[in-house]
């Protein structure tokens, strides 16, 4: 009996240091989310300004450019593949991995090659351990992203992209991310990134909105040559932020669910514990009394 006491109190013991750190760890990821949702906010206004205005000049234009033009035939597609570089954080890595390659699965089912562009250990793992080849990797940048980064990505792609799936590159290039919707919400997200979907000036025109009329100085071409790669830059920079902010939120999600649950098993473990001992206690007191009775028989 007394050993199955050390028992109980060595795992009340354990339970307890367990949640000192699930604890601290739910503390800092509730300081980090804050900075990486303030960084989302500041960053989404510019992508989809630039988006419009890539959207504007190709729509009001007649320019045939490589980056907005549609392929007759899509060979081969790029995949890129947003993780962390760190887990405990629920099933945020588990349920991208899942949308890449369900979205993998899909693009060969229509005949395209898939290539795989990755970011953050969590997803170099997973193929590593599963001998999945990819282009690219970019790890050790996924909890606070900097602007670097989205640099060398975008350069990468843009780069596989100009060669084209008839050679080495690829004829189209799609994100997967987790998207931050709220404190308990991690959406998977897939945005295609390349070739640019231009909305037909006159359909753009039936949702009401009022767009800018632009003139183009220089000429059209010249305007996509520049906003192009910054469209490409801050649309995976903003993907970048989306997945930081959501890996934050799922990791104070999880480590309040480990905290709570190490709070039951101490309550378990500790109604276990004083069980044992009140059954300790009473085999004493039952020793105590045969001994006095047969003690007061033996007289």
């Amino acid at each position: 009996m007394g050993a199955q006491l050390r028992v109980y109190k060595q795992k009340i013991s354990s339970a307890q240091t367990t949640k000192k750190i699930t604890k601290a760890m739910e503390l800092i990821a509730a300081s980090r989310i804050q900075k990486a949702m303030g960084r989302v906010r500041a960053s989404s206004p510019f992508a989809r300004a630039v988006t419009n205005a890539v959207s504007a000049v190709a729509t009001h234009s007649n320019v045939d450019h490589p980056l907005t033009r549609e392929p007759e035939v899509i060979r081969r597609s790029a995949v890129v593949i947003f993780t962390s570089d760190r887990g405990l954080a629920g099933a945020f890595n588990s349920q991208i991995l899942r949308e890449g390659l369900e979205l993998a699965e899909l693009l060969r089912s229509e005949g395209r090659e898939v290539v795989y562009y990755l970011v953050g250990r969590k997803a170099v793992g997973y193929f590593q351990f599963r001998k999945i080849a990819s282009a690219a990797q970019w790890t050790g940048d996924t909890d606070t992203p900097q602007f670097s980064t989205a640099e060398e990505i975008s350069d990468e792609l843009l780069a596989a992209f100009r060669r084209g799936g008839a050679g080495d590159g690829v004829d189209e290039i799609h994100l997967v991310y987790n998207r931050f919707v709220s404190m308990m919400t991690q959406s998977p997200e897939t945005l295609r990134l390349l070739p640019l979907e231009i909305v037909e000036a006159d359909a753009a025109a039936t949702d009401g909105a009022v767009y800018p009329l632009y003139e183009f100085e220089p000429e059209a071409e010249t305007v996509l040559d520049a906003l192009l790669p910054v469209y490409v830059q801050s649309r995976v920079f903003n993907a970048l932020l989306q997945s930081s902010a959501a890996k934050h939120a799922a990791t104070q999600k999880a480590m309040k669910s480990a905290s709570d649950n190490a709070d039951k098993l101490i309550t378990d473990y500790t109604r276990l514990r004083n069980n044992a001992r009140q059954a300790e206690i009473t085999q004493q007191i039952a020793e105590i009394v045969g001994g006095a009775d047969a003690l007061a028989s033996a007289k």
